[in-house]
């Protein structure tokens, strides 16, 4: 009989990517979450994984081999409280996977405080077009594939090496569970507020993860960030390959298209022609046609493989047109990453209104750790909607700094109504938020098409 996984905190994009190949590998897979809603609920339910909505103490009568516990799971989750009381066996989801799945695999990590998401699935489709049949879990859905999780007979695994800590059991960032032959330090910032005290105790994390990457392995680093420059001056005992600089891997000046070239040590690679925006996107190229040619995809068929990838969901993802104006949805939730979707958005639509719609969600944000960068990474907006509902700092001074460009508001309504009274034809609306926002997608392009 398959052993029995209970999966606590199955509904998020990681963990239910883990229930995705653990079933793939034939276990017997089931899970709880707080909330059991779409579109994870249906993929899990598609793959024949009974959910249950809650973390009611009653599923120890479940009795599975194992609990596999998510990072939202606390101490007093009323399910947790049972487990350790009964005694149980249990374990992290990062955990979990490295001892069931990555072992046996020439894993490729993708860190980062930006870009993990799209790095992780340009890789992935590029060793796909290579015939390599690659694993993967991503922590977002790639739309070059139906799923952001798989399980295959392949020895290369690509993931997304988040370092937000593993378990409340387990304080290491999640990637050093990975143990990566190819590792990419994609950019560090300061991010996560709420483990994280400092800058410094980020890059220690960062640096762990470099110690793992045996000799016979990869570093690809951004030579152009001064904080993954300093990880690596703690220690590396790996060759290094540098992207972003002149002797490593260099994006030339995009044209009216976008196409670029790439060179590595000055010697021309190829061109990529694609339609992402910015020039963090075509760092992002460098990184995964590095790690590619780590493990034998020459860089002109990741090049080619580059020119039909497809991008990654909620990355300035266009939503619906209503009377002639354009709805975005990016995750973009830190200033830098605001500020780089926003000249990326700029170097696409000239001189057109740029209307951009700020929720800041995450706990960093809603702490108001770097709160200031916000304003300035706004410049590239002709007009600025922040949902202040729920933050800890006064938004409306803030962003008053912004003058009339800036509008915050408290209800979700107002602020739709708000935008919607602004919006002319030819606008691009910009919703940045790592939430759902409310719908407010759909209630922008629903209001703009009811519009008289």
């Amino acid at each position: 009989m398959a052993a029995h996984l209970h999966i606590l905190g199955i509904c998020g994009t990681f963990m239910g990517g883990i229930a995705a190949i653990a079933k793939s590998a034939g276990y017997r897979v089931t899970g709880c979450d707080a909330n059991v809603y779409p579109p994870m609920s249906d993929q899990l339910r598609a793959l024949g994984i009974e959910l249950t909505e809650g973390y009611g103490a009653d599923q120890l009568a479940l009795r599975p081999d194992v609990w596999v516990v998510g990072n939202v799971v606390t101490r007093g989750n009323p399910l947790m409280e049972a487990i350790l009381d009964a005694g149980d066996r249990y374990i992290s989801g990062p955990q979990w996977l490295a001892e069931h799945t990555l072992l046996s695999k020439h894993v490729l990590a993708i860190a980062g405080t930006h870009g993990k998401t799209t790095v992780s699935a340009m890789l992935t489709w590029i060793l796909e077009r290579a015939g390599l049949n690659p694993g993967f879990l991503i922590g977002g859905v790639p739309n070059d594939f139906p799923v952001s999780a798989r399980h295959t007979g392949s020895r290369f695994f690509v993931i997304e090496a988040d370092e937000y800590d593993t378990a409340f059991f387990d304080k290491r960032s999640k990637f050093v569970h990975y143990r990566p032959r190819t590792a990419i330090l994609n950019n560090i910032e300061f991010d996560h507020a709420d483990i994280f005290d400092d800058l410094a105790s980020i890059e220690r994390q960062f640096h762990h993860l470099v110690r793992i990457v045996p000799k016979s392995g990869r570093v690809v680093a951004n030579g152009a960030d001064e904080h993954v420059k300093r990880v690596l001056t703690m220690g590396c005992w790996s060759p290094v390959d540098a992207f972003g600089i002149t002797d490593g891997w260099q994006a030339g000046e995009p044209d009216g298209d976008g196409a670029f070239e790439v060179l590595f040590v000055g010697q021309l690679m190829g061109r990529v022609h694609w339609s992402l925006l910015g020039h963090h996107n075509r760092l992002n190229a460098l990184a995964a046609l590095a790690a590619a040619r780590h493990v034998g995809v020459e860089p002109s068929a990741g090049i080619d493989a580059l020119k039909s990838f497809g991008g990654v969901r909620r990355r300035m993802q266009e939503r619906g047109k209503a009377r002639a104006v354009t709805v975005y949805d990016d995750f973009a939730h830190h200033p830098t990453a605001i500020r780089t979707t926003l000249e990326g958005l700029r170097q696409r639509v000239g001189k057109a209104r740029i209307l951009a719609v700020l929720e800041p969600r995450s706990n960093t944000m809603k702490r108001g750790v770097m709160k200031d960068a916000l304003p300035p990474s706004l410049a590239q907006a002709d007009r600025v909607y922040v949902y202040t509902a729920g933050l800890g700092w006064d938004a409306r001074s803030l962003f008053a700094l912004l003058g009339a460009r800036a509008r915050c508001e408290e209800d979700l309504g107002a602020l739709v109504e708000a935008i919607v009274a602004e919006a002319r034809a030819g606008d691009h609306v910009l919703v940045m938020s790592n939430g759902g926002f409310g719908g407010i997608h759909e209630k922008l392009l629903a209001r703009l098409s009811a519009r008289v």
